[in-house]
């Protein structure tokens, strides 16, 4: 057996490792250092109260984006309509919330 191709392999395979648990360190100390703050979560909770029954779009942590129709917000989490089905999002993890854009027509 080849240990010369053996060990890069390898090598590659714990940066890449280690780069996926550092990310979620990162998102996890940030969702405590929000948690801190109460004063920032009812900010929060009273400017996504404005989006209640458009289209937005939020921005969660980890690159994804959620697009649907606000129904419900609470005091822990987002109710949201994408199509088929509702979503109950963690407002810790929301980043952004965006209405959809729109051109002057009105159309997507």
């Amino acid at each position: 057996m080849n240990y010369a191709a053996f060990i890069p392999i390898m090598m590659l395979w714990i940066i890449i490792l280690a780069n996926n648990r550092k990310k979620k360190q990162i998102i996890r100390n940030m969702i405590e250092r929000k948690n801190k703050s109460g004063k920032e979560k009812l900010e929060m909770i009273e400017l996504a109260k404005r989006y209640i029954g458009k289209e937005c779009i939020f921005y969660v942590y980890d690159g994804n984006q959620i697009v649907g129709v606000l129904k419900e917000v609470t005091d822990g989490g987002l109710l949201i309509e994408n199509g088929k089905h509702e979503d109950a999002v963690n407002l810790d993890f929301i980043l952004r919330i965006r209405e959809y854009p729109r051109d002057k027509k009105g159309k997507k």
